[in-house]
């Protein structure tokens, strides 16, 4: 492979249509994929002259395993094995591909063993702290700068307005516009400091939808007017920013296509109102290709990926027919249609290439430090009786924990600490821990909710949450949650309830939760959307 990206000026008249066509084409590349599979991409890579790859941990990771049948394999080599099919897939590579990964909170969305980074909605609780967002920005840009990554597919800008979102949810910063838009802001001025580029998505909004786009087409049935006060709110924001690439998402949008055709296929969409009316001319990229909201409808091969590129797509991400994509554009399209793409995802490499982008140490104590400022600043009082709390604390009480963190520090901290003897709760002992609670009238505990989507009550056993809910109707519970802060709308919770929401299991989060806990520090975090009230059930 030629490291030198020449100029878009020369590659123009260098390279031929189809080649310009494979340039579009961002297949899907698995860290922990078979020998087999990665001589096939390989191949692909070189003779169809792909654009750019963006990876994954497995096929039976989230990405693809979408019923979640397929057990993960966790590799604890993964980060090794992403150098090595980088250097392997360059090399294969005729021209030098753009490497793209979700890093949403860094690379341990896909990589074990790497820095992780809080959920949006943790960055969306704290107050008037732009610097720690670029903060979060400029680490995660650099983490996949040393790693060989060019663009990182995020931030996600969707205002999650619908609190039964199965998809966005914790990836959103919160219900509020202006809040989405100035958190996100700030993390992209963080990556693009070290020069790696972004991608806000989902386009045009996929927040107020309760139905997975990976398995079916969510419906989004808002006038535009609506959707342009709110949802397309911080992309308008972001486009006059200079953003490097906007993902749409796969939605139906009957106000802006009434055809029902998904906002990936849908020309009204992407051309007439992202291209021309919100005047966007940077790289248009697709959310994956083998979703169902949008797979299922593109039976024959190549079909799916050349209606993306009618309605105006640029880059078409986990496409799974590329040569079969190329010959349909090459058929149907004209050369001054496939120049147009060609020209702005060339101009994208070069800005990654050509960037002033450097390498640089990531310090770990530097990212465990920036983890604990957040940690601080995030930390969020809900409801919450000071003198409740306060007589609770001082006498005696119960120090409870529900779920199975990797470590849960925070009890063994009360246990060491005060001296109240830590009992985890488990259905297997739920008889003994209410015999244990009938006759404490203060519990502590700590939540630590089984899954992070609202999928099955965020994997809460129904004895376990009933436990939960009367422990709150009943007894003086401080509760410290760590983890989806969604969950406090399926516990009853009452408005004098202290519940204290920690956000994240790291260790950091715990410490500084701890502290809160022995009143070493004020919560500053504010929650980043309007919780249910309790008469709901």
């Amino acid at each position: 492979m030629n490291d030198l990206l020449p100029k878009y000026e020369e590659a123009k008249n260098q390279l031929t249509l189809k080649q310009k066509v494979g340039q579009l084409f961002m297949p899907a590349a698995f860290i922990n994929d078979t020998e087999e599979e990665v001589q096939k991409l390989e191949y692909l890579i070189n003779t169809l002259d792909i654009g750019a790859i963006c990876f994954f941990h497995s096929r039976a990771s989230a990405a693809t395993n979408f019923e979640g049948k397929k057990k993960v394999v966790h590799n604890e080599k993964s980060y090794d094995r992403l150098l090595q099919l980088i250097e392997r897939y360059q090399k294969a590579a005729n021209i030098p591909l753009l490497i793209a990964i979700d890093a949403e909170w860094g690379l341990a969305m896909r990589i074990e063993n790497t820095p992780q980074y809080p959920y949006a909605i943790t960055l969306g609780a704290i107050q008037e702290q732009p610097k720690l967002l670029f903060d979060v920005g400029k680490h995660i840009g650099l983490d996949c700068l040393n790693a060989g990554v060019h663009w990182n597919l995020s931030p996600v800008v969707d205002i999650n307005n619908n609190p039964e979102n199965p998809v966005i949810g914790y990836r959103s910063f919160g219900d509020d516009r202006v809040t989405v838009t100035s958190k996100s802001l700030a993390y992209i001025q963080g990556m693009s400091s070290v020069g790696v580029l972004n991608s806000v998505k989902h386009f045009p909004g996929h927040g107020d939808t309760a139905t997975d786009s990976h398995l079916g087409l969510p419906v989004i049935d808002k006038s535009k007017e609506t959707l342009m006060e709110n949802e397309l709110f911080p992309f308008k924001k972001h486009i006059q920013e200079g953003v490097d690439s906007v993902m749409v998402g796969h939605l139906s949008i009957p106000s802006l296509d009434e055809s029902g055709n998904p906002s990936t296929t849908s020309y009204p969409i992407i051309t007439e109102l992202l291209r021309n009316e919100l005047g966007f001319n940077g790289v248009i990229i697709s959310d994956a290709l083998n979703m169902h909201a949008v797979s299922k409808h593109y039976t024959e091969k190549g079909t799916l990926e050349a209606a993306a590129f009618k309605a105006g797509m640029d880059m078409m991400c986990f496409t799974e027919n590329p040569t079969e994509g190329i010959a349909e554009i090459l058929n149907a399209a004209t050369a001054e249609r496939i120049e147009e793409s060609f020209r702005r995802v060339w101009q994208l490499k070069e800005k990654a290439f050509l960037s002033n982008g450097s390498k640089q140490a990531s310090n770990p104590m530097e990212f465990e430090e920036l983890n604990r400022k957040l940690a601080h600043f995030s930390l969020t009082e809900c409801y919450g009786d000071e003198a409740t709390i306060q007589k609770l604390k001082a006498g005696q009480f119960l120090n409870l924990s529900i779920g199975s963190p990797v470590e849960n520090l925070f009890s063994k901290s009360v246990e060491n600490t005060l001296e109240r003897q830590h009992h985890q709760v488990k259905s297997e002992n739920l008889t003994d821990i209410t015999q244990l609670v009938a006759s404490n009238e203060n519990v502590v505990l700590a939540l630590f909710p089984p899954a992070v989507k609202p999928k099955g009550v965020f994997g809460f056993e129904t004895a376990i949450l009933e436990f939960i809910r009367k422990l709150i109707a009943q007894k003086n519970v401080l509760i410290y949650l760590f983890g989806n802060p969604y969950v406090c709308n399926i516990l009853e919770s009452e408005a004098n309830s202290n519940l204290v929401i920690a956000y994240q299991d790291f260790r950091v989060f715990q410490e500084v939760a701890f502290e809160h806990f022995q009143d070493k520090f004020e919560a500053k975090g504010k929650l980043p959307f309007q919780m249910k009230s309790a008469s709901h059930s």
